[in-house]
C-alpha cells in the first residue's frame, strides 16, 4: 500500500490524495466548500491533498468547530410559522433546559426550525460563536474565529451580552432559524431569502458596546438594497434599522446590532445606479446652490427682522416663513452626510427627521404662498379673523404631524446610495422606498396641483391685463409680466415637478434641471423678496387688507420686478 502511495505522489498533473490523519496536513488548513463538494464519495473525509506539480494544498474537508452535545427535536408547527408563533417559542426556549439534563450544548430542530441552545456558565461566561450549515446542521466555533467556511450564516455573541445576561439571571444563549415566517406587513420591501433569525438569552439585553455580529454569506443583492432590520417581536412584524449596522463585504452582509430580537435582512427594490460622473457634478452643484441659497437666504432673513419688519404685508410674512423653511432645508442637506458618517443611529434619524420635515414645511409654505394669492385676488382676507396665525399654524404644524406619525414608525435611518464604480455614499433619511415614495411624491403631488392650479389663474389674469396704451412703456411692461411669471413660478415651487421626469431618457436631464432650479432656489427668492418689498405705502396697505385690484396685487405683491 505504501508503495502504491509514493508512486501516486511521482505522478505528475493534479490529483486528490485521501489521508486518514490531520497531522499530515498541519494545522494550516482552511475548509473549501467547492473542492469537498467535488468528491461525491468523500464520506467522512477530513482532509484533501491537491497536488499540482510539486505544488502541495491542503484543505479541510470538515466544518470548523464542534457539533453541540445533544440533540432535541420538538413538536413541530404548522408551516408557515406566523409572527406571534415565533415570538412564543423564543419566549419558551429555556425550558428546554431541562431536557438537556449535563450537557451545555444542544442542536434543537422544530419542524423546519433549526437552532441552538448553550448554558451561560456563572462564573466567567464566554461569547459564543455559531455556524449554520446549508445542510441544517449547527456547530460550536471556536471564540474569534476567523474560520466560518461552509456556514451560510455564522452568530457571534460577545462576553459583553453574556455576562449582562448572567447578572441579570439569564441562563442561555439561544439562536433560532425560522426559515418561512408569515409576513403581510404590505410594505415593497422583502425579507431576504424569507429567513429570520431569533436570539433569546432569558434577560433584556441592550445598548452594547461590543455588537452582536450576524454574518450572511454568499448574498447576491444584485438590483436591490439590502439593510439589517430588527423586529422586538411585539404585535405584527415592524422592521426597523435602530441599534443595527449594516456592513457588506465581498459578497457578504455582517449586521452589527447592539441588542437581542429577531433579526432579518430587508430588500429593497432599488434604481439603476448613477454613473460617477453624474453624481459627483450634482453634488459639487447641489453643494454650491445650496451655500449660495442659505448666504441669500440668511441676508434676506436679516433686512426683514432688523430693517423691514414694521414694514411689511401678509404677503411678506408668508415669504418670510418659506425663507425659513428653505433655509432649514439647505442647511439640513448640507451636513447630513456628515451626520450619516457619524455611525450613530439616533443622531441619523434626528437628522433625517429634521430633514424631512423642513422638506415638507416647505411644500406646505408653497401650497401657503398659493392660498394667500388666491384669498388675495379674490379680495377675502380683510374678511378672516387672525388670518396670518391660521396660516402659519397650518405651514408649521401640518408637516409636523407627518413627522411624528413617521418618528413613531421608526421609519428614519441610514440609506446607501450606490455609485457605478463601485463606492457609495450614506445618507439619512427613510430606508423604506414605499413611504418615501408614497408619502414625499403624493405630498407635494397634492400641493402641485393646488399650487399649479393657482399659478395657471394668475398668469392667465397678468397676461390679459392691459396697461395704459404708451409707446415707452410696451417693452416695460412684457419685461414686467415675464418677471412676474418667473416669479409666481419659484414663489409657488413649480420648479420641484421637475422630479416627476425622472424617469427613462429624461432622467438624466431632469437630475440637471431639478438639482440646478432648486439648489438655488434661495437665490432667485431673494431677489424676487428685494424687488416685491420695494413697494408704496399705497401698495402696501393694499398687500395688508386684500383690497387692490386684480391686476395691483399680480403686479405690486407678486412681481419680481423692479420699475
Amino acid at each position: 500500500g505504501l508503495i502504491l502511495h509514493l508512486l501516486d505522489c511521482l505522478k505528475t498533473g493534479e490529483g486528490n490524495i485521501r489521508l486518514s490523519q490531520d497531522g499530515l496536513c498541519g494545522q494550516n488548513t482552511t475548509y473549501d466548500e467547492t473542492t469537498c463538494k467535488e468528491l461525491t464519495n468523500a464520506g467522512d473525509l477530513s482532509h484533501v491533498i491537491k497536488l499540482d506539480g510539486r505544488k502541495k494544498t491542503c484543505v479541510c474537508c470538515k466544518l470548523p468547530g464542534s457539533k453541540p452535545e445533544v440533540s432535541l427535536t420538538l413538536n413541530a408547527m404548522d408551516a408557515p410559522v406566523k409572527p406571534q408563533e415565533a415570538t412564543n417559542v423564543m419566549k419558551k426556549l429555556g425550558s428546554v433546559l431541562t431536557m438537556m439534563g449535563n450537557s451545555s450544548t444542544a442542536a434543537v430542530k422544530i419542524g423546519n426550525i433549526t437552532g441552538v441552545v448553550a448554558k451561560l456558565p456563572q462564573l466567567n461566561p464566554p461569547s459564543l460563536n455559531f455556524g449554520f450549515a446549508g445542510t441544517g446542521d449547527v456547530n460550536i466555533l471556536e471564540e474569534q474565529t476567523t474560520q466560518v467556511g461552509g456556514f451560510f450564516r455564522t452568530i457571534q455573541i460577545p462576553k459583553e451580552a453574556t455576562e449582562m445576561a448572567v447578572k441579570k439571571n439569564g441562563l442561555y444563549a439561544g439562536v433560532l432559524l425560522f426559515p418561512n415566517l408569515s409576513q403581510k406587513d404590505g410594505s415593497s420591501s422583502s425579507i431576504f431569502n424569507n429567513e429570520i433569525l431569533g436570539i433569546e438569552m432569558g434577560a433584556e439585553i441592550s445598548n452594547l458596546s461590543d455588537t452582536i455580529d450576524i454574518r450572511y454569506s454568499s448574498m447576491n443583492t444584485s438590483g436591490f438594497s439590502a439593510v439589517c432590520s430588527s423586529w422586538n417581536g411585539k404585535g405584527s412584524p415592524n422592521w426597523t434599522t435602530d441599534g443595527c449596522q449594516t456592513v457588506e463585504v465581498n459578497g457578504s452582509i455582517t449586521c452589527q446590532c447592539t441588542h437581542l430580537t429577531f433579526f432579518a435582512i430587508l430588500m429593497s427594490p432599488t434604481p439603476t445606479n448613477i454613473s460617477a460622473t453624474v453624481y459627483k457634478t450634482l453634488t459639487k452643484i447641489t453643494e454650491a446652490g445650496c451655500g449660495v441659497s442659505m448666504f441669500f437666504l440668511g441676508a434676506g432673513l436679516f433686512m426683514h427682522f432688523l430693517i423691514r419688519k414694521t414694514k411689511s404685508s401678509n404677503a411678506t410674512t408668508i415669504l418670510i416663513n418659506l425663507f425659513i423653511a428653505l433655509f432649514a432645508l439647505n442647511f439640513c442637506f448640507l451636513i447630513n452626510k456628515t451626520i450619516a458618517d457619524l455611525k450613530n443611529d439616533s443622531g441619523c434619524v434626528a437628522m433625517a427627521a429634521f430633514l424631512h420635515y423642513s422638506m415638507l414645511a416647505t411644500f406646505t409654505w408653497f401650497s401657503m404662498q398659493a392660498l394667500h394669492l388666491y384669498i388675495s385676488l379674490r379680495k377675502l382676507s380683510a374678511n378672516t379673523k387672525h388670518y396670518i396665525y391660521k396660516i402659519c399654524i397650518t405651514g408649521w404644524v401640518t408637516p409636523a404631524v407627518v413627522i411624528i406619525a413617521l418618528l413613531a414608525a421608526k421609519k428614519y435611518g441610514n440609506i446607501v446610495i450606490q455609485v457605478d464604480d463601485g463606492t457609495s455614499e450614506n445618507m439619512c433619511w427613510i430606508p423604506d422606498s414605499s413611504v418615501h415614495v408614497g408619502l414625499n411624491v403624493g405630498y407635494y403631488a397634492i400641493v402641485f396641483l393646488f399650487t399649479f392650479s393657482i399659478f395657471s389663474i394668475t398668469v392667465m389674469q397678468i397676461l390679459h391685463f392691459k396697461s395704459k396704451p404708451v409707446q415707452d412703456q410696451e417693452i416695460s411692461a412684457s419685461k414686467t409680466k415675464f418677471l412676474s411669471i418667473l416669479g409666481l413660478f419659484f414663489l409657488l415651487g413649480i420648479s420641484w415637478a421637475f422630479a416627476f421626469f425622472s424617469y427613462g431618457p429624461l432622467l438624466i436631464p431632469s437630475f440637471y434641471i431639478f438639482t440646478i432650479l432648486n439648489s438655488f432656489q434661495g437665490f432667485l427668492l431673494f431677489i424676487y423678496y428685494y424687488h416685491s418689498t420695494k413697494i408704496t405705502p399705497e401698495a402696501n396697505s393694499g398687500s395688508r387688507t386684500g383690497s387692490s385690484s386684480t391686476p395691483t396685487v399680480a403686479e405690486n405683491i407678486y412681481t419680481a420686478s423692479s420699475k
